[in-house]
């Protein structure tokens, strides 16, 4: 296999020019395939938007077109190592494996564990996606709050009402992020995320994969229980033997997977009452925020509306003068902020988009870093779950159930609106006035309204004063971490913590990723 880089055409090309730009490079008449690795753009100057790939091409005599070839260092020979599984272990499982949590890491975990012949068994507090979205629908037109059916719980987990970004920064020398890309196309997916620099599916098309995935599972000889929250473990010696589900139901258990998503806050409770090892971990807090999506547009591509690039998108770091981290996250063009509550009296906020991401407004979070020093108990690992707490509290009471919101020139005055500017509000859930100050602590309204200011540099029109800001943004990763070892597992033996709620993954390719990892840990233990 021969790979081209930094092939660069203009961003309205057809495919017949990509393929001469190919055949260019290479110096090659005769026939070739090809497939795309990577797409990215180039739009730093306003007349010339470029697409810069790196594609794989297959032709009959690799090593006679390279011999023509030896000053190029953007073409190389590669040769991809397809991923596979890991071969089975020694120990017997004398049940099937269990799994708590059906977002991206348990549903991954699963897939493979189920395609492996394992047959597990996956838990999931929360209903199915189509009775999961008929209920959180519900809430955003005024209906009370389902603690255990909601944004936050059930089939998909969180990121099932977000963008459905897979992108990911974190290292994959084993291709496991191909591999996610693979399964999220065979369930439904554009196979363009394949190769897209910024891969989203949009909360309509990824509820289709979710569900897709779950049948693929249970054709392989899985199980999903819903409606099935894991209230108790039963620990004996040192190993897991049990779980009971609902305060009720005893299931004895020899492998269990722990992937319970960020907001398992009473998971996370019974953990620390069987002395599971956790500790807790920095994350991040603070506001989203919207602008119009054409003011994006404008800053990024130097025209909006384009129909081939799409609404852009924008990522933004700074470090404050306290030394604090300042970031975006999440970022959802042609979004929506939707209420994305779990717990009664509390609210807290996430990014939406659909996949057509069509709404007038851009939103993101804007967060700023958190670490345990900042917590009442720095040693105790619920004690950043309780910072969260605290301003979610503030932000329910401050807009009374609704979703708080100010704009940008306010929140730097302390004072809160009266009324909205050029831009409107687009949110799932009500929203209403508030002053955001009062909720967040200064540290983190400081370091926001400096970071706003200096995002303006890049981003033309960020610190406008009619921008919007909702609150609060909680959520962003898990406040712990359930302590495994280099094998996967926990102390307690036969229990495995998996994805962002056990701490280590931030998003759904990198929580899919770590389930792909956890399925192979359960199978390196057992036959």
């Amino acid at each position: 296999m021969i790979r081209i880089s930094q092939l660069k055409l203009p961003y309205d090309h057809t495919e017949q020019e990509l393929r001469d730009k190919i055949a260019g490079s290479l110096r090659w008449k005769g026939e070739f395939d090809y497939e795309l690795r990577r797409q990215s753009l180039d739009a730093r100057h306003p007349d010339e938007k470029l697409f810069v790939y790196t594609v794989d091409i297959s032709v009959r005599d690799e090593k006679s077109v390279m011999r023509r070839l030896v000053n190029n260092n953007n073409i190389m020979l590669t040769n991809d190592v397809p991923f596979t599984l890991p071969s089975p272990g020694p120990e017997k499982l004398t049940e099937r494996p269990v799994i708590v949590g059906s977002g991206p890491a348990g549903l991954f975990c699963a897939w493979y564990l189920a395609y492996a012949g394992y047959r597990p068994l996956i838990l999931e507090r929360g209903m199915d996606v189509d009775h999961r979205t008929a209920a959180v629908e519900g809430f955003w037109n005024g209906a009370d709050l389902d603690p255990e059916c909601n944004v936050q719980f059930g089939e998909g987990g969180a990121g099932t009402f977000s963008d459905g970004k897979l992108n990911t920064l974190v290292k994959d020398p084993k291709g496991l992020g191909r591999e996610v890309m693979k399964r999220f196309i065979a369930a439904g997916a554009d196979p363009a995320i394949a190769y897209q620099q910024k891969p989203h599916v949009g909360t309509d098309v990824l509820r289709t994969v979710v569900k897709n995935l779950r049948l693929q599972i249970e054709e392989m000889g899985g199980s999903f229980c819903f409606s099935s929250k894991l209230t108790d473990l039963k620990i004996r010696n040192g190993r897991i033997e049990g779980i009971v589900v609902n305060d009720s139901e005893n299931i004895s258990v020899s492998a269990l997977v722990l992937a319970p998503g960020h907001s398992a806050r009473d998971t996370f409770a019974m953990l620390k009452k069987r002395n599971v090892p956790m500790s807790p971990k920095a994350f991040a807090a603070g506001i989203r925020i919207q602008h119009l999506q054409d003011t994006i547009d404008l800053s990024r591509y130097h025209t909006i509306k384009d129909p081939i690039l799409g609404p852009a998108s924008y990522k933004v770091t700074h470090t404050s003068s306290s030394g604090r981290g300042v970031y975006s996250f999440c970022m959802c063009p042609g979004g929506y902020v939707v209420n994305a509550s779990s717990e009664e009296g509390m609210l807290a906020v996430n990014g939406m988009s659909y996949s057509d991401r069509g709404s007038e407004n851009a939103n993101s979070a804007l967060i700023v870093s958190v670490t345990p020093q900042d917590f009442e108990n720095p040693s105790d690992p619920l004690s950043g779950i309780e910072f969260q707490r605290i301003l979610e509290r503030g932000a329910f009471r401050a807009a009374k159930g609704s979703i708080p919101v100010q704009r940008f020139e306010d929140f730097e005055l302390n004072r809160c609106s009266t009324a909205f500017g050029r831009i409107r509000p687009v949110t799932k859930g009500d929203c209403s006035m508030a002053d955001l100050t009062k909720i967040l602590p200064g540290f983190i309204t400081e370091s926001l309204k400096e970071g706003i200011h200096a995002f303006n540099k890049s981003i033309k029109g960020f610190d406008d004063g009619d921008a919007l800001l909702c609150g609060v943004e909680s959520r962003t990763s898990s406040p712990l971490r359930i302590i495994r070892d280099e094998s996967g597992e926990s102390a307690i033996g036969g229990l495995f913590p998996c994805g962002e709620g056990a701490g280590y993954a931030g998003g759904i390719t990198s929580a899919a990723m770590d389930g792909i990892r956890t399925a192979c840990a359960v199978i390196r233990k057992y036959s």
